[in-house]
């Protein structure tokens, strides 16, 4: 599936969110959230805190937002998951559009490491991280229910699987960063897919 193109307005405003995004990842990371003020993240980022205003609303969310196309990048991973052959498996399908985005944790490996730092190590972080994250449940539940042709409010199959997987890639991201980023993050979602697929069986293959 093409990328879409982009012009030159919308590319500025990608690059600068992006800018202002990693610059509040690398000062919270390295002087702790409560030592970072807006002013020193657009400072550093060469803008003004104006401008720090018109991409986020709060220093928290420049630490978490890593793009500024979050909602469209969402959609093209429902695109590309509806557009999967139905030979591939719901869960498969579903990790395989993941990836795109996903494999940006290891091109990015000191600005995800400096994200998952700030994020373990203050609370209000992580609830923002949670609540970015809902806006996108109903329409991956949706889109899963559509993939498998059941009625999302009358069986579990869409929302239970869309738990496990993003279980899965929560366990997937908090391994790679225990690991310091020194494991590919890619390789580390395959495993984790194959264990749900394989219904997790025990390490060792103990008995349950």
């Amino acid at each position: 599936m093409p990328e879409p193109v982009i012009g030159l307005r919308e590319r500025k405003r990608l690059e600068t969110h992006r800018a202002l995004a990693t610059t509040a990842v690398r000062l919270v990371a390295e002087r702790g959230l409560d030592q970072v003020t807006v002013e020193d993240i657009s400072a550093a980022a060469g803008v003004s805190p104006r401008t720090f205003f018109n991409y986020f609303a709060s220093k928290e969310d420049a630490v978490v937002i890593a793009h500024a196309d979050s909602a469209e990048r969402t959609q093209r991973t429902i695109d590309k998951f509806l557009a999967t052959p139905k030979e591939v498996s719901t869960p498969r399908a579903f990790v395989d559009a993941l990836k795109e985005d996903f494999a940006q944790v290891d091109e990015n490996r000191e600005e995800w490491l400096g994200r998952m730092k700030a994020i373990q190590e203050n609370a209000t972080l992580h609830s923002r991280a949670v609540a970015m994250n809902h806006d996108t449940i109903a329409p991956l539940i949706e889109a899963i229910a559509r993939r498998t042709g059941v009625d999302p409010k009358a069986e579990l199959y869409p929302a239970l699987l869309l738990s496990a997987l993003g279980g899965a890639v929560n366990a997937v991201l908090m391994l790679w960063y225990q690991h310091d980023g020194r494991v590919s993050a890619l390789d580390l979602l395959d495993d984790a897919v194959e264990l749900l697929l394989a219904g997790l069986p025990e390490p060792g293959g103990r008995a349950r």
